[in-house]
């Protein structure tokens, strides 16, 4: 496969389709996650009350759970989401903020698991890690300790027990569907300075997942994409603050020339 012309094909139905992607996430960042998703090229909406999420869910083609600011109406509201997304055939991309640091955050996201049917479930490894039973300690909603060993191989194993699409960032980018397993290269450490890039990530995968049915394939596609990004920002950023907003200029502005030429995917 030529990595790059399936990222910049991925980014132009993007940007053509548009797709409405709706968001329970991190009150922290719902504006930065907003922004980003409209930078991608899609629209964000953003609705928590449990009166409403089925109903906003089915007018969407993507639907993310995050777990950054859990309080039980939010578990209450995504769990009605997801069993509209299920419903609907709506793809659910699961971002298990924090899984690992509290008895509460860890409960919620293997319920989320068990009664949700999540296309991408992505997360550091600590996070991915204990979501599936196998480890890995959390600090705060911060990468903490994963299980030792090869977070690629994590990625592979996590993804066959889980029946799902796992995706783990860090310095490199991990995918895999239990078969497949792919590396992403592309990013700049300026990301880990940064509140709210990981959910940012998700929302992006989201909106390539939305137009892209191969979980693999969209979720790598969209780790290139916004790692390259950042490297752009990084170009022109004098630190966290000039980043971030060179990171959204850098997400609206890259082509499908500058993809091509810029993206680093490599199938293991």
């Amino acid at each position: 496969m030529e990595w790059g012309v399936k990222v910049a094909g991925c980014l132009e139905r993007v940007r053509e389709q548009r797709p409405l992607i709706h968001h329970i996430t991190n009150l922290v960042v719902t504006n930065v996650t907003a922004n980003v998703t409209l930078a991608v090229g899609a629209s964000p909406v953003m609705a928590y009350a449990p009166e409403e999420v089925a109903d906003m869910t089915r007018l969407a083609q993507g639907l993310v759970l995050n777990m950054g600011t859990l309080t039980q109406e939010v578990v209450e509201a995504m769990l009605l989401a997801g069993k509209a997304a299920k419903e609907a055939g709506i793809p659910v991309i699961f971002d298990p903020v924090g899984a690992g640091a509290t008895a509460f955050r860890t409960s919620v996201a293997r319920k989320i698991m068990e009664e949700i049917p999540v296309d991408i479930l992505r997360g550091n490894a600590s996070e991915v890690a204990c979501v599936a039973g196998l480890g890995g300690q959390t600090r705060g909603v911060d990468a903490g300790h994963a299980p030792a060993g090869d977070v690629a191989e994590l990625t592979r194993e996590t993804a066959r027990k889980l029946k799902t699409v796992v995706v783990i960032t860090g310095a490199t980018d991990y995918v895999s569907d239990g078969t497949r397993l792919v590396a992403v290269d592309n990013g700049h450490p300026l990301l880990t300075r940064v509140t709210g890039t990981g959910c940012s990530v998700t929302s992006a995968i989201a909106a390539f997942r939305a137009v892209e049915a191969d979980g693999v394939e969209a979720g790598a596609a969209a780790l290139a994409y916004f790692g390259l990004a950042a490297e752009k920002a990084a170009e022109a950023a004098g630190g966290p603050g000039s980043f971030q907003v060179a990171l959204l200029d850098a997400l609206y502005n890259l082509t499908r020339d500058g993809l091509i030429r810029g993206v680093r995917i490599r199938e293991l």
